[in-house]
């Protein structure tokens, strides 16, 4: 354990190399973000359509108010991050400590609702949906998954160890997907037309993940150390939003963030569908995100050596076109009679996915010292909330047009909440439609990230031009 204080006290932490035990604690740390993240991501619409009885465009509707509200938070959890004085724990790791019960809780009492309220229904219902899924998601994941993400430009500034924390992130995340496909698809699979069952299916393995977070949470907060040197005086709000609007990459980023979640989200909200309506089978949940997620394990080794030869820009463009390769087979392919072809879309999109997802946390950290250089400001915690909040803009785009996808499909939140088989074409509709949003918006993140304007070379410089200053500072 090392808990070090950080090095914006004055500078005296001496920079090392990060070691096994600090990639696998940053890898723990979205594993455990993702119990909650992504478990919404996958399966929160199904559970509203198929056990509370709510109808997907109001779910879609619900993911796209109440993201926006994280424009709000995202904001002032970057600023709280920013304004706080590094402590025995350093700046960022409090907030993980703090915050990521609540966050775990509340992601159960999503999935509760039958549980707390076994007659919910109306507008009770989307007012318990709206409330808890606010709570979650804008208030505790944001003050938890800000102060994580913020962290890695303090961790390290070589390039090669921001891009294999990028790659670790991923792993984390991954393990945590693969957990949660083989833990709910056969409980969803048993319990597809027992909406009752599903209910206490789901309340338990949520309960249990509270359990698994906050191992994986300590595991990150006792773990990590902050060693960047960085100004003493916390910074203003004006030099934080000054940092934004001067920093030209973030902007770029952020674009294209928003364009490739999106696309990301939309095939997350819209799998469990695909694998019970067109595959015909729910298990190919938990087999389609299995392919998906071992993507990353032929990527990943990938992008240390894709930095140093062809650029985080032109990676990212590159798997951007292996996600519209496998929209194209998602939407094409006989699913119905051929199900076996659903891993081989996924497969090729999570390639895609993985690849262009490293790439653009590692682009983040290295929009920090941009905007460094350019104002004289480390506004770690403020640059990352803008990249969190355009990320959730995509997020949010990507859940409002796959619900209302379904509904454009013909789906019936109706008939599928009382076991009732939805009417003949749906499925063929869905398919299309999940297929051509996902194509579509990866498509448009391509062309935005072709002008982005940040290249290693440059980043090299700027780092460069940042220690000279320090040290003339110093002198």
């Amino acid at each position: 354990m090392d808990t070090t204080a950080s090095p914006a006290a004055g500078g005296a932490v001496t920079p090392r190399k990060l070691t096994v035990r600090s990639y696998l604690a940053y890898a723990a740390g979205d594993a455990a973000n993702n119990l909650s993240f992504t478990m919404a991501g996958f399966f929160l619409i199904l559970y509203y359509t198929n056990v509370v009885g709510i109808e997907g465009a109001v779910v879609g509707t619900m993911f796209l108010v109440v993201r926006f509200i994280d424009a709000f938070t995202d904001l002032i959890a970057g600023r709280l991050v920013d304004a706080k004085r590094p402590g025995r724990l350093g700046k960022f790791r409090p907030f993980i400590l703090w915050f990521s019960l609540p966050l775990l809780l509340t992601s159960m009492a999503i999935y509760s609702a039958k549980t707390f309220f076994p007659d919910l229904s109306g507008g009770a219902a989307v007012a318990y949906m709206y409330v808890s899924y606010l709570l979650m998601g804008s208030v505790f994941y944001t003050l938890v998954n800000i102060a994580y993400g913020s962290m890695a430009p303090a961790l390290t500034q070589d390039p090669i160890e921001r891009g294999r924390l990028a790659v670790f992130r991923g792993y984390g995340a991954a393990l945590a997907i693969l957990g949660l496909a083989f833990a709910i698809a056969p409980q969803i699979r048993a319990n597809v037309d027992d909406p009752v069952a599903l209910q206490r299916s789901l309340f338990l393995t949520t309960a249990a993940f509270v359990v698994i977070g906050m191992v994986l949470y300590l595991f990150l907060v006792l773990s990590t150390r902050e060693q960047v040197a960085r100004p003493a005086t916390p910074v203003s709000l004006k030099d934080s939003l000054r940092t934004f609007t001067t920093n030209k990459p973030l902007i770029w980023l952020s674009v294209g963030a928003v364009l490739f979640l999106t696309a990301v989200t939309a095939l997350s909200t819209l799998g469990s569908y695909i694998a019970i309506y067109v595959q015909q089978n729910p298990q190919y949940i938990a087999w389609n995100i299995l392919a998906q997620t071992i993507a990353i394990l032929v990527v990943g080794p990938l992008i240390p050596t894709m930095v140093r030869t062809i650029g985080k820009r032109s990676g990212f463009v590159i798997f951007g076109i292996a996600v519209i390769v496998g929209a194209a087979v998602l939407a094409f392919s006989p699913l119905s009679s051929v199900p076996v072809l659903g891993p081989v879309a996924f497969f090729l999109m999570g390639l895609g996915i993985n690849g262009a997802n490293t790439l653009t946390w590692a682009l983040e950290a290295d929009t920090v010292e941009y905007g460094e250089w350019r104002t004289g400001n480390r506004t770690e915690g403020t640059t990352y909330a803008v990249f969190s909040f355009t990320r959730k803009m995509g997020q949010a785009l990507g859940g409002f047009v796959g619900g209302f996808a379904l509904t454009w499909a013909g789906f019936s939140a109706a008939r599928a909440s009382t076991g009732e088989p939805q009417e003949p074409g749906v499925a063929e509709n869905i398919q299309l439609w999940a297929g051509g949003i996902i194509a579509g918006f990866a498509l448009l993140s391509i062309v935005v990230m072709f002008f982005y304007p940040l290249t290693e070379a440059r980043f090299r410089e700027i780092t460069a031009e940042i220690a000279a200053r320090r040290a003339a500072s110093t002198a």
